[in-house]
């Protein structure tokens, strides 16, 4: 299967060997850093699999929207404000434009605004910075931008210009209703809407909208470890086949094409192929990627 959205630095804290059940459940993913010892280590994976033949590893970069949090706080004080794990804003940025420059980037993300709570809406200015600084970097290298969006949507639709110059934009754990997504597709950006445990989850937004978007619309995805299966402390790579089928039964009780979960399996697997440009719309017979 593939995983268009996880955090395999953050599952370390989980799994002792996290890699072993990626390649043990022969899954391609995304795997998303914010920080310089994610990406080496993200990098390192995927080098690794590329050598091995094992399912690819996707790496893309970006300052999750969340990190403003920190940095608001910490402009009042030092513009430069960092800890240990958290770059300055302009080291992450730097970063990004490096990794961009050097041709080692995939995709740019996750990016975009969370608006969740009053921590968050304290870092709204920093996040309209750092997400047109991710923006100019997806659109000067041509790169699939991935996008986290928390109580935000009304910030995404006035790029709808910028965005339609994009190969692809992936809306992770997609935040909106199905009318959102409609409204995106007719303005004409490549959008694409990645699905996890939400769908089993009795939340009927996101229910909704997995029984009817297109089936050339969608990707599966964990968030690994985040956002959990019911009665899980963590996710995994191990939950992709429960997530494919709640998806497939949703659409199969909308009357919806692409309603078993092969064909759901299959379709998000070429979307997934295809997004990222790999030498066809499905990874090699028995080769993994």
């Amino acid at each position: 299967m593939t995983d268009a959205h996880c955090h395999p630095w953050d599952l370390l804290e989980f799994l002792e060997n996290p890699e072993g059940v990626r390649r043990e459940t022969k899954t391609a993913c995304v795997a998303n850093s914010w920080n310089r010892e994610q990406f080496d280590f993200h990098e390192d994976l995927a080098k690794k699999a590329l050598e091995d033949r094992a399912p690819r590893i996707i790496c893309p970069f970006a300052l999750h929207p969340q990190l403003s949090a920190a940095y608001a706080k910490g402009h009042s004080k030092n513009p430069d404000f960092q800890t240990d794990d958290v770059p300055s804003l302009s080291s992450g940025l730097e970063l990004l434009f490096s990794l961009g420059g050097q041709g080692r980037l995939n995709a740019v993300g996750e990016t975009g605004f969370d608006l969740y709570d009053e921590t968050f809406k304290a870092g709204e200015k920093i996040q309209d910075e750092m997400f047109i600084c991710h923006l100019e970097t997806a659109l000067k290298q041509g790169l699939p931008l991935i996008l986290h969006v928390r109580r935000a949507m009304h910030k995404i639709f006035p790029f709808t210009r910028e965005l339609k110059k994009l190969p692809a934009v992936i809306f992770h754990s997609w935040p909106g209703t199905l009318s959102d997504g409609e409204a995106l597709l007719r303005r004409g950006i490549n959008t694409f809407f990645s699905l996890n445990a939400i769908v089993l989850l009795n939340h009927r937004k996101a229910m909704t909208c997995a029984a009817l978007f297109p089936p050339e619309r969608i990707l599966l995805e964990t968030d690994a470890p985040f956002q959990p299966l019911r009665g899980n402390s963590f996710s995994s790579w191990r939950d992709l086949g429960q997530i494919c089928g709640g998806i497939a039964s949703l659409r199969k009780e909308a009357g919806s094409l692409c309603n078993t979960p092969e064909e759901v399996e299959e379709q998000t697997t070429a979307n997934f192929y295809g997004i990222f440009a790999f030498q066809s719309t499905t990874p090699p017979q028995g080769a993994g990627y």
